[in-house]
Order: C-alpha cells, then sequence, then structure tokens
C-alpha cells in the first residue's frame, strides 16, 4: 500500500451530479464557494437513472465546463446509477442490492458490460471536452469484471469509501471519507455520531474526505453538518483540494522522496 504523505489535505466531494440533483446542490455549492478557494471534485452521472441525459440538458453541463475552468474536477459516477441486472438470488445479493443500495450499478456486471458502459461515459466526458482522471462506482460496489475493464482503460484512479487507488494496479491509498445516509431523522441522527466519532479518529489522517449525497442537502440538519464540518476543517489548518489534485500530491512527493 502507498503510504499518504503528511500534508493535512481536505477533499470536497460531490456525488450523484445530474440534472435532477442540481437543484439539491445549487445552495451549498453557493455557498461553499462564497468560502473561496474550496475545488470541489463533481462525481457526474451520465443518464441519471435513464432520465437525465446530459445532452437533453446544455444549461448544466455549461455549467459543469464552468467548474472545471474554476479548478473543480469531474469524474464518472456509473452510467445510469441504478442496478437493472437480474433479480438477486441469494441473501448476500439480496442484502447488498435491495437493503444496502438499490443503485450498484457495477455490483454484477461483466467485464464486457462494465467495459461498454465505461466507455460510453468517457466518450461522454471527451464530447464536452471534460479532463478525466477517476471513475467512482455508485455505492462503491464494483464487480470484478468492473475491476477487470478498469485494468484496460486510461483512468488514472477510482476509490472505495476508505481508500483511493490507483489504476490500472489499483494500488490502495488511505483515504478515510465521512458519509451519512440522511433518508430518515434516526439515520442522520446515527450518521452525525458517527461521523463525530470517526472524526475524531481521524484527526491525525494526513487526508479527509466528505462525500455528500443530494439528500444530504434536503435536510437543514445534515447539510449544516456538512458546511459547518467544511468550515472548521479548513479553519484547522486543512488544505482543500480535488481529488486528482491530491493524488497528483503524492506522486510527486513519493518521487522526490525516492
Amino acid at each position: 500500500m502507498v503510504e499518504p504523505m503528511k500534508t493535512p489535505s481536505l477533499l470536497l466531494v460531490l456525488h450523484d451530479v445530474a440534472p435532477q440533483t442540481w437543484a439539491d446542490y445549487q445552495p451549498f455549492v453557493e455557498a461553499v464557494d462564497a468560502l473561496g478557494g474550496v475545488p470541489m471534485t463533481w462525481l457526474v452521472v451520465p443518464d441519471f437513472h435513464r432520465n437525465n441525459d446530459l445532452e437533453a440538458h446544455p444549461a448544466f453541463t455549461s455549467m459543469l465546463s464552468r467548474r472545471i475552468a474554476r479548478g473543480d474536477e469531474l469524474a464518472l459516477h456509473g452510467y445510469f446509477h441504478c442496478d437493472d441486472q437480474p433479480k438477486p438470488n441469494t441473501p448476500r445479493d439480496w442484502f447488498m442490492r435491495r437493503i444496502y443500495t438499490h443503485e450498484g450499478e457495477f455490483y454484477r456486471l461483466s467485464q464486457a458490460a462494465a467495459l461498454a458502459r465505461l466507455r460510453a461515459g468517457i466518450e461522454i466526458f471527451q464530447r464536452y471536452n471534460w479532463p478525466l482522471a477517476g471513475f467512482v462506482a455508485p455505492a462503491w460496489l464494483m464487480s470484478e469484471g468492473t475491476r477487470q475493464a478498469l485494468r484496460q482503460l486510461p483512468l488514472r484512479y477510482t476509490s472505495d469509501s476508505q481508500h483511493l487507488y490507483q489504476l490500472p494496479a489499483f494500488t490502495p491509498i488511505d483515504a478515510p471519507g465521512l458519509v451519512w445516509s440522511a433518508r430518515s431523522a434516526w439515520r442522520r441522527g446515527v450518521s452525525k455520531w458517527l461521523s463525530d466519532q470517526r472524526e475524531q479518529r481521524w484527526r491525525q489522517s494526513p487526508v479527509i474526505r466528505l462525500g455528500l449525497h443530494p439528500v444530504d442537502m434536503r435536510h437543514e440538519f445534515s447539510r449544516n453538518y456538512w458546511l459547518h464540518t467544511l468550515k472548521r476543517l479548513l479553519a484547522e489548518g486543512r488544505v482543500p483540494m480535488t481529488k486528482l489534485q491530491w493524488l497528483n500530491l503524492q506522486r510527486d512527493q513519493i518521487g522526490r522522496a525516492a
């Protein structure tokens, strides 16, 4: 495993970015922009739930292009962000695909199917002249076929909830992340408690990721948590970066130490 460098950093990551979710995110993004100098990584879904084809929303894609110009990063986040595979046939599959999430698009895909969707996503980014280095599977769930497909593509990284992986070798780098389940009041309460515990444990971590979802933005309690946590971590001296900027820093510092 690659050991991350000791520069204390902060990665702000917006999941499930699509025309449908922009109304959720917009007030939060404006609040972050008002802080000044906080780049974000946007996880973009090319056709969210098969009902948000980016090509049908030119104002939205223009906004994303402007975000790149501001210094933000766009990463590929699945293609449809929904699980359209045959019904689960084992208890584990049922739990992963019906309890844990209904959106594990890449959890059961064959190598050929994963490769087709990944290439289609890459083509979308190329169409809009968006630089692309990273892929994040919906719910961080990847089949072995997906992993094999990623080894064949010109991408720099993928990730799960606690690591970034340098491609094509899947070299892991510790990158702990905070994430909420905000669909109900009790889930938001548990998420707050867990996040407070984890943040205390990670106070000396070289990097902390904040993984936001659209549903977090729909509730004042969770929305305020993310904004206040971001401000506090910045005040403590953490440097905000995109995922790619942080990976490049690791590569550069490792190279200097070699």
